[in-house]
């Protein structure tokens, strides 16, 4: 088959024209066909800079402008040689245009039926090599017609009409409509912006909606929603009335969400509506409360958890929540049950007893749930109802043994010691098992005895008086003596303590040598 030789040809895509919007990227793209090897060249008609890219294929070559500006505005020439004899070329035309926005109408000053007010119609940032034709038209009729022609860089174009409005034109459309025109052959494009011709007024009959509501749960979403009449739109700032009186700029927008309602954010909050046109300021404001059950319960106890009897104990109860809780207060009774005793969250006694000690309850109550904290109350009781017994009795004769036990009543429980006094040297011994025994005793026994009891709470002592009398000769009938010290009534089961003194007498150089005693403690 014979070989077919495709002849050298060069094309540009797009063809011959091309109309491109500054701050768009445009490619040009130059094709061979027929060549194996061409080279390709850019330039414009009038060798200006490119302002673009170019970049080299084995049969094609781009030119690349990102963005395109108004440099781009040129006759594109693109140069092939194959060889060194063979010569192609191609041109292409790149219009340049900007319109990238609407226009924006202004009319001053507040209107008013009679005077004369002013229409400003303005497009922003507008380019073409060909002509912008501006409109202003009230409703259909059209106030005003403006041409501009080529520019050399873009720029804000400004249309400005004055009328005396009529009653009748209250509420009608003024529309500032705008048409570019690139190129005899380009497509028109075209923008349109209304305004009503509206009295300015407000900001009036200013509300806050609040969705759900002004009182959701913790945790909830919560949108607050400012409402107003106002023309032209007003600017909005919403403000809280913080603890300290204080006000709390949040945000300026009509809607003020908040994702997750926390307590913290209950409080007053203020719309704040400002027309500038009408240089006037209303507000409105809406109490938010949070709502949600009992937390952060807590005891405060003065002086402390644990005093002594006859003081005066206040127990403080707090707890956060919303509504606020209803504090009441309980005590353990022996069953284990509780019972109300007080509903304040302040619960005060008078001259503590110890019948008041134990587990007192705090409960924190609302329609959303309940929270409850307990504290432990301990009634320091000095040793009271202090109960002496001497066996057989406090005069006994030589040889016999002397027993002394001890009871009382006292929170905590309490510790005794026994000495003697007048005593050369001094002898403390610490109570053991409820008995204390001097065994064997001798008139040097005979004596005065301090028995101190003692605890955290305060001390008591008691006085015995022992007498020891010549040998006995027969058994005496035993009579114990019970000493008792005190008439007050115990209010709650004595604890016994008892004093062991083991002691047996020896008389050495005058004085008393101790040779069994037990020093265990309570």
């Amino acid at each position: 088959l014979p070989i077919v030789v495709k002849a050298f040809e060069t094309e540009i895509i797009p063809a011959n024209k091309i109309v491109a919007q500054i701050g768009e990227t445009l490619i040009l793209t130059c094709n061979t066909t027929g060549c194996a090897s061409p080279s390709f060249s850019w330039r414009t008609q009038m060798d200006n800079p490119l302002g673009g890219t170019v970049n080299n294929h084995r049969t094609y070559s781009t030119l690349t402008m990102n963005p395109v500006s108004i440099v781009n505005s040129h006759d594109y020439l693109c140069t092939v040689f194959c060889g060194e004899k063979e010569k192609k070329e191609k041109s292409i035309k790149v219009e340049i245009y900007s319109f990238p926005s609407d226009p924006i109408i202004e009319i001053s000053p507040s209107l008013v039926a009679g005077e004369p007010v002013t229409v400003i119609c303005k497009i922003p940032d507008v380019y073409t090599s060909y002509y912008l034709e501006v409109l202003l038209k009230k409703e259909e009729h059209v106030l005003h017609e403006e041409i501009f022609y080529e520019h050399d860089s873009t720029d804000t174009k400004t249309v400005t009409y004055s009328f005396n409005p009529t009653a009748e034109d209250m509420g009608k459309e003024i529309t500032c409509l705008a048409k570019l025109i690139a190129s005899e052959d380009f497509e028109t494009k075209e923008r349109v912006t209304a305004q009503k011709l509206n009295a300015n007024f407000g900001p009036q009959n200013t509300i806050i909606t609040a969705s759900p509501g002004n009182s959701p749960m913790e945790g909830d979403s919560l949108k607050l929603t400012c409402m107003t009449e106002s023309n032209p739109p007003p600017q909005i700032v919403w403000r809280k009335h913080l603890a300290d009186e204080s006000i709390h700029h949040l945000i300026e927008n009509n809607v003020l969400s908040i994702p997750h309602a926390h307590f913290t954010d209950s409080g007053l909050y203020i719309c704040e509506v400002i027309n500038l046109a009408t240089n006037k300021t209303e507000k409105a404001t809406v109490d938010v409360v949070i709502q949600d059950g009992p937390k952060n319960t807590v005891i405060s106890v003065v002086p402390a958890t644990a005093v002594k009897e006859g003081e005066t104990v206040t127990m403080k109860c707090t707890s956060s929540g919303n509504p606020a809780p209803v504090i009441s207060w309980k005590k353990k009774k022996a069953t284990g049950e509780s019972e109300k005793i007080f509903k304040d969250a302040t619960l005060i006694i008078h001259n503590i007893k110890s019948k008041d000690m134990g587990l007192y309850e705090c409960e924190a109550y609302n329609q959303f749930g309940k929270e409850e904290k307990a504290v432990k109350l301990l009634v320091q009781v000095p040793p009271q109802n202090i109960t002496v017994l001497v066996h057989p009795s406090e005069n006994v004769k030589e040889g016999e043994n002397v027993t002394i036990t001890c009871s009382t009543y006292s929170n905590p429980p309490s510790q005794m010691v026994l000495k003697k006094v007048h005593q050369e040297k001094e002898i403390i011994l610490p109570s053991v098992n409820g008995t204390f025994i001097l065994y064997n005793v001798t008139k040097n026994d005979t004596g005065r005895y301090l028995l101190d009891v003692f605890n955290e709470a305060g001390n008591n002592i008691k006085v015995i008086d022992i007498a020891v009398v010549g040998r006995l000769e027969k058994t005496d009938q035993i009579i114990p003596l019970i000493i008792a010290f005190s008439s007050v009534t115990a209010i709650a089961v004595p604890g016994v303590a008892i004093l062991i003194y083991v002691s047996r007498k020896a008389k050495i150089n005058g004085s008393y040598s101790l040779v069994k005693a037990l020093r265990l403690k309570v």
